[in-house]
């Protein structure tokens, strides 16, 4: 029976996760993996991963572990909950947070698992589902340097890239500031298109455009074919978008900067969550405008 310092542990096999981790089993590492969905528990022991009853049993058996949940509160409950990772971890193991949460509460985190001698990094991930599934993600880590350097094999394994911004949280904190990017220019693409149909200009005419043009973007090339062929299969959902938003407003609170783009455009995403969007990517939210505009920026069923 191998050693647990030689295996991996990993928490949370979704629409990230599951990509991470399978791609941590290709590249040969030892897997002991737990979620909530055991269907997703019985892919992952099809994949080669033994799968525990639950955090603390991943914690027992691996001396690294990852987390990438959805919610700070999940987070919380992953590490300090009952059958939690403070429950199986010992001292000299680390924790790795690739969960988009609140930086602060990192913190807090951080400090709480220091005491038990148990180091932490926060390691989000940037990349979308498709990045996640080929192995070229961005990893944007806070933590100390040598813990970094120490899990770099796991990050080779599942990423393109991997940033070191600074100290516990910094990572996170980067990571709001790409997402609010996204997310606000996101909203800007659905008003913009649904302004240029209204206008009467041909949506497939206006990709081609922008595609060469200044208002070209990554986030642009990746929403844009969405609106126009009406797949809002979830690549990051309406919800997630809209959590996101409320860390980076309550972080921009917290630092006391304003933010008034990232909070607007949320009221978009808190539109499309009530018009029942939930799930969708959030590229879905141009049906918001088509609606009010009475324009058709793409097909829909």
């Amino acid at each position: 029976m191998s050693d647990r310092n030689d295996k991996i542990g990993f928490i949370g096999m979704g629409m990230m996760g599951g990509g991470m981790a399978a791609n941590l089993l290709k590249a040969d590492f030892e897997m002991v993996a737990y979620d909530i969905d055991p269907a997703k528990n019985e892919r992952f022991a099809g994949l080669g991963a033994t799968i525990a009853n639950g955090p603390a049993g991943v914690a027992q058996a691996a001396s690294t572990v990852i987390c990438i949940v959805e919610t700070s509160a999940q987070v919380r409950d992953v590490v300090l909950g009952d059958g939690g990772i403070l429950d199986g971890a010992q001292e000299g193991d680390t924790f790795i947070c690739s969960a988009t949460v609140d930086p602060i509460m990192v913190k807090e985190l951080h400090d709480l698992l220091a005491e038990k001698g148990i180091k932490m990094l926060d390691a989000p991930v940037s990349g979308g589902v498709p990045r996640a599934e080929s192995g070229d993600l961005s990893i944007i880590c806070g933590g100390d340097a040598d813990v970094v350097e120490a899990c770099r094999p796991y990050f080779d394994a599942m990423s393109a890239k991997v940033f070191h911004m600074g100290g516990i949280g910094q990572g996170l904190a980067m990571k709001l500031c790409n997402n609010m990017i996204t997310q606000v220019t996101r909203v800007v693409i659905a008003e913009a298109m649904a302004l240029g149909a209204k206008a009467g200009l041909n949506p497939q005419e206006m990709f081609d455009v922008i595609s060469v043009s200044t208002g070209n973007s990554a986030t642009f090339q990746a929403a844009a074919p969405r609106m126009l062929s009406g797949d809002f299969s979830p690549g990051g959902t309406v919800d997630i978008s809209y959590k996101d938003q409320e860390l980076e407003t309550e972080f921009a609170k917290a630092l006391g900067v304003p933010m008034f783009m990232a909070a607007a455009s949320q009221q978009v995403y808190q539109m499309g969550r009530a018009a029942g969007l939930n799930k969708n990517d959030g590229s879905s939210l141009v049906t918001l405008y088509e609606e009010m505009t009475g324009v058709k920026v793409g097909r829909r069923d």
